[in-house]
C-alpha cells in the first residue's frame, strides 16, 4: 500500500530537495507524535506559531464554539462579525493609542504587503527602505524588501525604488529622506540569527522617520505575542511604530495575520480607489476566535512575565558545552552559536534521532534556533536541554 511519505513526495509541492519529512499523527503541549507514538519535543513552535503549545484547550474550544455558529460569510470588511470586532478591540486595548485600527489578513507576508501598500498610498511617495539580512516573506512585495540577494535574484524584476541599509548602523539612517514612503524592519531580526539592535538605533530611526514624514513599519511576525519577554518587541525600545505587522503566534495555531495602524492611515484604502486593499479570507471568524482566545490566555495567565527567565534558564544549562561558542537571546528566542554550519546540521540530525526538534536560521548558518512554546515548564526546559547536550555530545564523539 502506498504510504503517506510516498504521497507527500509525489503530490505535495515542497520547498527543497531535502524536506524534514517527519510525519506527525498528533500534537499536544510541547510534543509532537509520529504514527509509532514516538514523541518529538518541539523547540521551534512551528517557527514561532505555537506560543501556547499544540492544541491549547481554550483555543480548541473557541474554534469549536465558532464553527457551530458560522464560518466564512463574506469578503473581509463588509459584514460585522463578532469574532473580528472583539479581537480588534482586544488588540487595540493592549497597544498604544495610535495603533487603533486593525486590518486582518491571512499571513505575515500579506500583513507586510498591506503595510507597504498603505504607506505608499498615505504618503504619496514611492521609496521604501529596508535592511540587510531582513526576512519579510516570499510574496513579490515582501520579497522585494527581503535583505538577501540569493533568495530573490531568480524572481526579478521586483518592486523598484528600494534602498537597503545596514541593520544597527545609526549613520545609515541619514539616508531616510523626504522621498521615503516608509522604513520596514524587524525591530529584532529573526532569520539573521536573533540580532538585537541598540535602543539608540531604534530611537534614532523613529525620530528620523518622524522628521522626514516617512512611516515606520515594524514587522513583528515572529517576535510578537510574547516571544521576546514583552507582549510586543517594540516595547523594549520605548518607541511606537506607525504600522505594526503581526501573524504566526497570533492565531494560536490557526492562520491569521494583521497590520495595525491609526485609523486615519488605514482609511487611505477607502477611496482613490475604493477597495484599495481586498482579501477574501482575511479575518476568518474561526481564526479570529482562536486568536482572541490565545491572546486572552497570554494576558490572563501572565505567561509573558516569565519568558525572559525561561530563556536565561536555557542559556545557563547549555552554556558550558564545548560546542557552544555563544548565544544571542531575548525571551524564548535563542540563537545557539556553534563553530560552523556543518556542526549545526549534525547537531540537528542527532536531535531528530533523540526526539528533539530545533531549526536553522536562513541568514546565520553557524547557529541553531531555540523557540519553544512560551508555557514550557522548567522541568521541560531541563529535559530539552539534556537532549540537546546529548545531541551535541554525539556529534563530538563522531568527530
Amino acid at each position: 500500500m502506498i504510504t503517506n511519505r510516498q504521497l507527500f513526495l509525489q503530490h505535495v509541492a515542497t520547498t527543497s530537495d531535502f524536506p524534514i519529512g517527519l510525519e506527525i499523527e498528533r500534537a499536544e503541549g510541547i510534543y509532537m507524535y509520529d504514527p509509532n507514538g514516538k514523541p518529538y519535543l518541539d523547540l521551534v513552535s512551528g517557527v514561532s506559531v505555537s506560543n501556547l503549545g499544540h492544541g491549547h484547550p481554550r483555543v480548541r474550544q473557541a474554534i469549536k464554539d465558532q464553527v457551530d455558529k458560522y464560518m466564512h460569510l463574506m469578503v473581509y470588511g463588509e459584514f460585522i462579525e463578532t469574532p473580528q470586532v472583539k479581537l480588534a478591540k482586544l488588540l487595540a486595548d493592549n497597544l498604544p493609542e495610535s495603533l487603533n485600527s486593525v486590518y486582518f489578513v491571512n499571513s505575515g507576508s500579506e500583513a507586510n504587503e498591506g503595510a507597504l501598500k498603505v504607506a505608499k498610498r498615505y504618503t504619496d511617495r514611492t521609496e521604501i527602505i529596508a535592511f540587510q539580512n531582513a526576512y519579510h516573506g516570499s510574496t513579490h512585495g515582501a520579497l522585494s524588501v527581503l535583505g538577501d540577494e540569493e533568495m530573490k535574484n531568480a524572481y526579478r524584476p521586483l518592486l523598484p525604488d528600494i534602498r537597503f541599509l545596514e541593520f544597527g548602523n545609526v549613520a545609515d539612517l541619514a539616508q531616510i529622506s523626504d522621498k521615503t514612503a516608509c522604513v520596514i524592519l524587524e525591530p529584532i531580526q529573526s532569520e539573521g540569527g536573533m540580532i538585537i539592535p541598540s535602543k539608540e538605533f531604534i530611537q534614532t530611526l523613529r525620530a528620523r522617520c518622524t522628521e522626514k514624514g516617512a512611516l515606520l513599519i515594524f514587522d513583528e511576525v515572529q517576535m510578537g505575542f510574547g516571544r521576546t519577554g514583552k507582549l510586543f518587541a517594540f516595547e523594549h525600545f520605548d518607541v511606537v511604530p506607525d504600522i505594526l505587522c503581526l501573524a504566526k503566534a497570533m492565531g494560536g495555531g490557526m492562520p491569521i495575520g494583521a497590520f495595525i495602524s491609526d485609523k486615519k492611515i488605514l482609511d487611505s484604502f477607502k477611496n482613490k480607489p475604493m477597495l484599495g486593499h481586498i482579501t477574501t479570507f482575511g479575518g476568518h471568524p474561526v481564526c479570529c476566535a482562536a486568536a482572541k482566545a490565545s491572546l486572552e490566555v497570554l494576558l490572563e495567565e501572565k505567561i509573558v512575565d516569565d519568558v525572559q527567565r525561561k530563556g536565561e534558564l536555557f542559556v545557563s544549562l547549555l552554556k558550558d558545552h564545548p560546542l557552544v561558542k555563544g548565544f544571542r537571546q531575548l525571551g524564548l528566542f535563542i540563537a545557539v552559536i556553534v563553530e560552523s554550519q556543518e556542526i549545526m546540521i549534525e547537531i540537528m540530525k542527532e536531535g531528530f534521532e533523540l526526539g528533539v526538534v530545533m531549526d536553522p536560521f536562513l541568514f546565520c548558518p553557524a547557529a541553531y534556533r531555540i523557540a519553544p512554546p512560551l508555557n514550557i515548564t522548567d522541568d521541560e526546559i531541563h529535559h530539552a536541554s539534556d537532549l540537546l547536550i546529548q545531541a551535541m555530545d554525539n556529534v563530538m564523539s563522531k568527530a
